[in-house]
């Protein structure tokens, strides 16, 4: 890739965040050792406090060393890699700080123009996306720039406001400065593997695309599950909650993958539009909907976490009903359970069948099915593919028992080993924008948290014990 890849400028708002130590600085020195970066790259790190360059190549080596000690402990190539760091000092409502940014992203040091090819990466809180957005067209740094030369791109991490004005609000802001096609609106859920695979499961496969509706699926449930808590998020915590720190994005972008219609073909927007078509066609809750919809849950010991308001109402547990009102789905409802502090770690999708219209192998009389069929995708930590069926148990009797067939990805598949980040970054530099999320999606998205949201206004989530699976209530949820 490197010998045909335009050389650009990478610039990382928010270079002593959490995510640029553990995921985005890793990534891209791994993508550089692997030949996935062009020659002459440049990173620019910006952030509130002055710094030297060389102290900013001390502070992304050592946290280098830290996160991926096995790449970092190539000492020529990570030698190789500081030199092409750099960093700004950016207050980021003053112009001042954009003029400097400007400054060094126009140096003879890195050999860069103003309007050469500049990626912005927005690790940073969503509240102060806009500031960044503004300060970078005041710059002349945007998108829209009739006098640019080369490419500019921006990568938006999650979430995008934290509610549908907020959304709207931002998408605007964007829309002042960047072309939609120039926007990258990440979800790493989107860049694993198991996600990916979705897609071509159901459209490549002629024993399961034929019976993705209706007419032969009874439910679905998508877990999304931590066995930790909050990890000293308590102040972001207390402003987002469960449904809009995993429901609004994570889940909602499985059940989109899991239930949009076949596209017209893979071009990026045409697959975004039937993602988009699903998120018009979930049903919006009110006051009656949620009775039996939506079961909020609070683990033990969160008001203790540090900067949780000891009242505190914020539920870190969430199932949810939803229905999508759309001819393939009418009548299907589709689970969701996501939450902190649980029994284990996983994401999976489990999609039930129907029973065959006599059961001769089940309870007396055939009224119940003993063993439906499923198709478990699992996401997290296992990357598998499994197929649940009845077969009979050895011996005399025509007793019907539960098995499974398995696909495990890891023991299939041999390769790189690309992460989501590493995946996704390839994706926007190369401008791929099938794995990122348009803004009609985010809009829709939030539509839908919103009235939840709306409808249960101030009702007090249910107390559940750490590493349980969630209050006792939202065991009718499966």
């Amino acid at each position: 890739m490197s010998g045909t890849l335009e050389n650009f400028t990478i610039v990382i708002f928010g270079a002593s965040s959490d995510l640029a130590s553990r995921k985005l600085f890793p990534s891209i020195f791994q993508l550089a050792r692997w030949g996935h970066m062009p020659e002459n790259f440049r990173l620019i790190g910006v952030g509130r406090q002055e710094m030297r360059h060389d102290e900013f190549r001390q502070s992304v080596r050592e946290r280098l060393l830290e996160h991926s000690p096995e790449d970092a402990g190539d000492a020529a190539r990570l030698d190789a890699f500081c030199r092409r760091l750099f960093y700004a000092w950016v207050d980021l409502d003053d112009p001042a700080g954009y003029a400097r940014l400007r400054n060094e992203i126009t140096s003879d040091e890195g050999n860069g123009r103003t309007c050469r090819n500049l990626m912005f990466y927005l690790s940073i809180p969503p509240s102060l996306a806009p500031a960044v957005v503004r300060g970078l067209g005041q710059a002349g740094l945007g998108g829209r720039e009739e006098s640019c030369a080369g490419w500019r791109k921006l990568i938006a991490e999650k979430p995008y406001g934290h509610d549908l004005e907020s959304a709207r609000e931002l998408n605007r802001v964007i829309d002042e400065v960047f072309e939609e096609r120039q926007v990258y609106r990440i979800d790493h859920y989107l860049g694993k593997e198991p996600v990916q695979n979705i897609m071509v499961f159901r459209f490549s496969n002629g024993i399961f695309e034929p019976l993705w509706n209706r007419q032969y699926i009874a439910q679905v449930m998508i877990t999304i599950a931590e066995d930790f808590g909050i990890r000293g998020r308590g102040g972001y915590y207390e402003e987002a909650g469960l449904l809009r720190d995993i429901i609004q994005n994570h889940g909602l972008q499985l059940l989109t993958a899991i239930a949009m219609e076949p596209p017209v073909d893979l071009e990026a927007d045409s697959i975004r539009d039937e993602k988009a078509k699903i998120l018009r066609s979930v049903r919006r809750f009110n006051l009656d909907s949620v009775l039996d919809s939506v079961v909020l849950g609070q683990y033990e010991g969160y008001v203790g976490e540090k900067n949780v308001a000891p009242d505190s109402k914020v539920e870190t547990f969430a199932a949810v009903k939803f229905h999508i009102d759309n001819w393939r789905w009418s009548g299907v409802p589709f689970y969701m359970k996501a939450g902190k502090n649980l029994a284990k770690r996983v994401t999976e999708i489990v999609i039930t069948f129907r029973c065959p219209p006599q059961n001769y192998y089940g309870p007396s009389g055939g009224a119940a099915c003993s063993t439906p069929n499923q198709v478990v995708l699992g996401i997290q930590p296992d990357e598998t593919v499994a197929i649940r069926f009845g077969a009979k148990r050895p011996g005399e009797q025509m007793i019907t028992d539960p098995v499974f067939m398995k696909f495990d990805y890891r023991g299939t598949f041999q390769g790189e080993g690309l992460t989501p980040y590493h995946r996704l970054l390839l994706d926007a530099i190369e401008g791929n924008q099938m794995n990122f999320i348009r803004k009609d999606s985010v809009e829709h998205s939030w539509s839908i948290i919103d009235s939840l949201k709306d409808s249960i206004d101030g009702q007090a989530p249910e107390l559940y014990p750490v590493h349980s699976w969630g209050p006792e209530s939202s065991r009718i949820y499966g």
